[in-house]
């Protein structure tokens, strides 16, 4: 049986949404939780690096290898500040933006480049703005700069060649959004594809949490990304969050301290710099800031409870940047600014009451949360008179570059206060290495990213995320004997995952038919039918992808198959609040992934194969009552 954490934080009421509010899932003595303090059973933590964060470089072209000791801070000081005094205005005010560029390669012509720049390829982008940083994006978004390692590592280097011979000579800090899990990730394979935050978590494993965060930093490294945007370090106490979810550790504030801490380390030890975000914390919001403005209303005291330790540990780890949020929190600044936009949150307590002396980066200033009352010739200004060092993604970067020069030289911004962050941004660069040589082995990119130790371990750790909820009477595991199967429900790609790795079983003959996130009747009635012909049905949910419709169709879906009487197994492939909807199903899972290795672990633990493992790292609170759990956090069935 589960080894329940029994729904009971320090204060012993049931953990729910209000009760986090109230008794405070974790306390601000939170930041140094060992393994032994967090809820659940928590794996040995990993040894400490050996050495401090930064990432040996070679000559253009050489190897990079594991992180050395540091400089003394302050040689890495006064070498900053050498280098500042040269710099010209537009060089330091270049410093604090980080864009995006369109392309493969640092030639590529691209009208999006064009567009955006006035100029065709990434290499003439960096010579006219000199910025201090970029930002790589997949097709998706349509930079598409990440394809195969050696076509990675050849843009990093083209990238850092246009820097090092413009203007100060100063490298790009080369950033990616590669949280890992199935939402905000940039690389595909062959990059290592790992489970993400809230399936770590559910492992409840330091060492698991440690090694996914030193697999992804490895790899990014070896292709010359040297800052990934990660750890998320919000506390998602609010089943609704349509932004955050399974990108946070869970509900614990214990719990998300100690693994945000744990993966700072995991980062720093594969050879790249970490971002805690996004402060002070999007956990409780139902808004999403990509779209529009959210407001947290949690008291300072509720703040200092449940959403400050995991960035305060964060701190202690020596995390290299923050991320603030757009979202407003009138506790900290009545006046309803975008935090981003706050100088009580940024410098106030950011900067002067935490202490914390790295970088303060912007969340995407194209963000819905930014634009809406801030334009494009006022964002960058109000965000730097903030406290803010780096400026992600501002749009029209014209505009924004000349509103920077103009508030400099009328003195809006100081140029004091433009010296101290462009100072951060070099200090930070000399830490992590960047001078003199920022380039990487095309060959040995190959030969780093998605190896076969990396996939290995990630095949171990992802098994272990399974979380088995709901199990009535044997329905799980499924009997080896021969047995026709019918995958249906949400998502192409994972029905088509979870159906081979069924098929591959001995007398297992599989059936895909794809539902949608928005079944109508017509496509309930057709699965409904195809289930009275199989002797198993496995159900994938996603909820999250129906948007406000939030899986009802899903639901009567599900409904209308376990009517049938025939054995039915549901699965909720990114939140596991799923169930609420169908709380009677006899069989659920959860696997907060719907990636293929995730499918892979899934179909090897509906069958026995690997016994599940996971507890749950958040509550699950019935449809009517968001108060009420009806499964509380730790709570995980095993065989």
């Amino acid at each position: 049986m589960q080894q329940p954490f029994s729904g009971e934080p320090a204060s012993g009421q049931p953990t729910s949404r209000r009760n986090v509010l109230a008794a405070a899932a974790g306390t601000a003595a939170a930041i140094g939780v060992t393994a032994s303090s967090a809820p659940g059973t928590a794996h040995a933590a990993p040894p400490e690096p050996r050495s401090g964060p930064g990432l040996e470089r070679g000559t253009e072209g050489g190897t990079q290898g594991s992180a050395p000791a540091t400089s003394s801070a302050s040689a890495v000081r006064a070498r900053a500040a050498a280098l500042l005094q040269r710099m010209s205005l537009d060089e330091k005010i270049g410093q604090l933006f980080v864009i995006e560029v369109y392309g493969q390669t640092a030639d590529t012509e691209h009208d999006g480049n064009r567009k955006l720049y006035g100029v065709p390829t990434p290499t003439e982008v960096i010579r006219k703005y000199r910025p201090g940083g970029v930002i790589y994006f997949d097709a998706r978004r349509g930079p598409d700069n990440v394809r195969e390692p050696r076509q990675i590592a050849r843009l990093s280097n083209g990238l850092q060649r246009a820097a090092v011979r413009t203007g100060a000579r100063v490298p790009l800090l080369i950033s990616i959004d590669q949280e890992g899990g199935s939402v905000v990730y940039r690389m595909l394979e062959p990059a290592t594809q790992l489970p993400g935050n809230m399936a770590l978590a559910a492992t409840r494993s330091t060492r698991d949490v440690y090694d996914s965060a030193e697999i992804i930093g490895t790899e990014l490294a070896a292709v010359g990304i040297n800052q990934n945007y990660a750890p998320v370090a919000d506390v998602n106490i609010n089943p609704a969050n349509p932004v955050i979810g399974v990108r946070s550790f869970g509900s614990d504030t214990n719990l998300c301290a100690q693994f945000v801490s744990t993966a700072v380390r995991g980062y720093h030890r594969g050879g790249v710099a970490s971002a805690a975000k996004h402060f002070p914390g999007h956990g409780d919001t139902d808004v999403d800031s990509h779209t529009g403005l959210p407001e947290i209303k949690h008291t300072r005291t509720e703040l200092d409870r449940i959403d400050l330790p995991p960035f305060r540990a964060a701190i202690r780890r020596g995390v290299d940047t923050i991320m603030t949020a757009h979202i407003v929190v009138p506790s900290l600044d009545p006046s309803r600014v975008p935090a981003t936009m706050s100088r009580p949150i940024v410098t106030g307590l950011l900067r002067e009451e935490l202490g914390f002396k790295g970088v303060i980066a912007t969340d995407a200033l194209d963000m819905g949360g930014a634009t809406t009352d801030f334009p494009p010739d006022v964002a960058p200004v109000r965000a730097l008179q903030a406290g803010c060092d780096q400026l992600v993604l501002a749009p029209q970067l014209d505009k924004a570059f000349a509103a920077v020069r103009n508030a400099v030289r009328s003195g809006q911004i100081t140029e004091a206060r433009l010296n101290s962050s462009v100072l951060r941004i070099l200090e930070h660069k000399l830490h992590r290495r960047l001078f003199p040589s920022p380039y990487v082995s095309e060959r040995r990119a190959a030969r780093i990213v998605g190896s076969r130790r990396h996939r290995s371990r990630a095949r171990q750790i992802t098994e272990r995320t399974v979380t088995l909820i709901r199990n009535e009477n044997g329905a799980l595991p499924l009997p080896r004997t021969p047995a026709t199967v019918l995958v249906t429900g949400w998502g192409t790609g994972p029905l088509a995952a979870l159906a081979r790795a069924i098929g591959e079983r001995r007398g297992q003959r599989t059936t895909t038919l794809e539902t949608g996130s928005r079944p109508n009747t017509a496509k309930i009635a057709e699965a409904t039918q195809a289930a009275h012909s199989h002797d198993v049905t496995v159900v994938l949910a996603n909820a999250s992808a129906a948007g406000k419709e939030d899986g009802a169709a899903q639901a009567q879906l599900i409904e209308s198959l376990t009517a049938t009487g025939r054995r039915v197994i549901v699965t909720g492939v990114r939140l596991p609040y799923d169930l609420r909807r169908f709380p009677d199903v006899p069989a659920y899972l959860a696997t907060y992934n719907y990636g293929t290795p995730s499918m892979t672990a899934l179909a090897r633990v509906l069958y026995g194969e690997v016994a599940p493992h996971g507890e749950l790292p958040v509550p699950i609170p019935t449809l009517d009552d968001p108060d009420r759990p009806l499964y509380p956090f730790g709570h995980g069935l095993h065989y």
